[in-house]
């Protein structure tokens, strides 16, 4: 392994490595409006736009049985809705809805409202460079859902 190949490696666990300290900080001390695994699903449809259950389960690891539990509970509460397949009409396709879009845009807001007080203590060339660092990580995102299509 190459010394370039190395360090990024290390960077790439020690950045997931914080990144899920801060969303388990965010998770521990937030009181949300619907269960946290609820509201990572439901963000992941509203990334997805549209998805069937077995395409969802797929990406949370979990069996299809769970996954249909999980979305019914979404669906009972109005936040998602079942359309169909424009690709194939015997299948069903779960798509946010806008009543989830606000719930999740709430639970957002709550969970980062944990962290503000954390980032109020940021000198300017730290918060210079969180800012920096998050535009960088949304590059990345944006860069491995290219690379999906």
């Amino acid at each position: 392994m190459s010394p370039a190949s190395t360090t990024d490696t290390g960077l790439a666990a020690d950045l997931l490595s914080a990144v899920a300290r801060l969303n388990r900080l965010a998770t521990q001390r937030v009181k949300l409006e619907l269960p946290y695994a609820q509201a990572r699903l439901l963000s992941t449809i509203e990334d997805q736009d549209a998805a069937r259950i077995s395409d969802l389960a797929a990406m949370d690891h979990c069996s299809q049985p769970t996954m249909t539990t999980q979305v019914r509970r979404l669906e009972d509460s109005g936040l998602v809705s079942r359309i169909t397949d424009p690709a194939d009409a015997r299948a069903v396709l779960i798509s946010i809805t806008d009543r989830g879009r606000e719930v999740l845009t709430r639970v957002r807001a709550d969970r980062g409202a944990i962290i503000d007080p954390y980032l109020e203590r940021l000198q300017g060339d730290d918060r210079d460079a969180l800012v920096d660092a998050v535009r960088v990580m949304r590059k990345i995102l944006d860069d491995a859902a290219t690379a999906d299509r």
